[in-house]
């Protein structure tokens, strides 16, 4: 009921024009038509494919290669713990409040006094600074960059406990028959582990679709839409145009888009199970 209910509300205030005060009035589909030929709203939707990008796609490929280097490689040269302290490292971001680590990263790109544009003076690389969050070529870039360094601890965290159930001796057979560790990587570690692979690019995919905060906090969606995604698009109708149908037509869509996708993904995990 938690649930239902408010998003029972949700959709139904998106067949309705209403500015938060008053009536709602019935408008049918009027809402969703303006939704689709919204060029807004395309922008603010590819620039969310761009995020999967960040926080999925790229996320599982590199948590996928620390995961098995810290698993297959430091944990046997260096020793347990000092895996242990890189995965913690490693998975340090996800613990920090995303309203904390926008804000660190906005002073880091800051256009004058941040650290990146410092940096690159202090080397000779002047002419490369740039204003990061700013600028609309470089924004959509420095907001995925700064996603993939929070988004990478959960994939490697979870590869890594995916990682204590597989065989030890199918890796020791693998060596003894001359496999590499990229051959015993990809043939022995991805299908062994695929349930976890599966469910980190469910989740990340979810959450990318759901970004909201560390958009509002770096960027606001600026500069020029460079950055919306259709969670900020959404709140943008719902709190400063006082456009509330047009905004849940917005949410609306988006829960289904994420209900669609995690019924295909567990489709395709339960074919590859079986």
């Amino acid at each position: 009921m938690i649930i239902a209910i408010p998003l029972a509300v949700n959709v139904w205030i998106s067949f309705t024009r209403w500015q938060g005060v008053g009536t709602p009035r019935w408008v049918g589909f009027e809402q969703y038509r303006k939704l689709f030929t919204d060029e807004t709203f395309w922008a603010s939707t590819r620039n969310n494919l761009a995020l999967i990008v960040a926080m999925a796609i790229i996320p599982t490929f590199l948590g996928l290669l620390l995961a098995a280097a810290l698993f297959d490689v430091v944990a046997k040269r260096v020793g347990q713990r000092s895996a242990s302290a890189l995965r913690a490292s490693f998975y340090l971001p996800q613990v920090l409040p995303a309203v904390v680590a926008g804000v660190v990263w906005g002073w880091i790109l800051h256009p004058e006094y941040g650290a990146v544009n410092e940096l690159l003076r202090v080397v000779g690389l002047g002419s490369w600074t740039q204003n990061w969050l700013g600028d609309e070529k470089t924004a959509l870039l420095s907001v995925m960059a700064v996603l993939v360094w929070i988004q990478l601890g959960y994939p490697i965290v979870i590869f890594m406990a995916g990682l204590q159930r597989v065989d030890p001796e199918l890796y020791e057979s693998a060596e003894v028959d001359g496999a590499s560790w990229w051959q015993r990587l990809w043939l022995i570690t991805v299908p062994q582990i695929r349930p976890e692979i599966f469910v980190v690019l469910l989740t990340c995919t979810i959450a990318a679709l759901k970004t909201f905060d560390k958009i509002f906090v770096l960027t606001r969606g600026g500069p020029g839409g460079a950055t919306n995604v259709p969670s900020y698009f959404s709140f943008q109708n719902f709190f400063e145009k006082a456009n509330v149908g047009y905004g849940a037509a917005i949410a609306t869509l988006l829960t289904a888009v994420i209900v669609g996708l995690t019924f295909v993904f567990l489709r395709v995990q339960q074919r590859g199970e079986s």
